[in-house]
């Protein structure tokens, strides 16, 4: 591994903490020649499928880019970054286990929808409102009652 200070490849690993939640290792490095630490994580990388898009053009998956879609709906939000990335590991795993080689980009933003649903109400209506295309009162009016009966039902 690489000193990202110095670019030294002399580094020492300094301790080593697994996740199995989040299927990570974490491991705290120290470099040799500048001696300042830093921090990298380990993750399994399978083949993902490819995403295809309304317009029919196809793109690769972007772990980065669906996290970053989803702090954005939680931003301001008491969500924890590491309930985040468990959410997203699990819609990973969701999209690694269809066994497909293509998915529609439709079928991520329903996991995700899922997932926010979970984690925070509001987060899930400012992200419906994108995905969904709200264009009016009403639209949020409906959303608003749908997460209402759905949390009724979990009592």
């Amino acid at each position: 591994m690489r000193c990202p200070f110095c670019q030294s490849e002399d580094t020492q690993v300094v301790d080593t903490r697994g996740n199995p939640e989040a299927n990570t290792i974490r491991r705290r490095r120290r470099c040799v020649k500048c001696d300042r630490r830093f921090t990298t994580y380990e993750r399994v990388d399978l083949k993902m499928p490819r995403l295809v898009k309304k317009d029919g053009s196809r793109t690769d998956f972007d772990r980065d880019k669906l996290t970053s879609s989803m702090r954005l709906a939680l931003r301001k939000r008491p969500v924890a970054t590491e309930a985040v990335d468990a959410a997203v590991d699990r819609i990973e795993e969701k999209l690694r286990s269809l066994g497909e080689r293509e998915v529609p980009t439709s079928r991520v933003g329903d996991l995700v929808m899922r997932e926010l649903a979970r984690l925070d109400k509001i987060a899930y209506i400012r992200f419906a409102s994108v995905y969904r295309s709200f264009e009016t009162p009403d639209d949020f009016r409906e959303a608003v009652q749908e997460v209402a009966k759905s949390k009724k039902r979990h009592k």
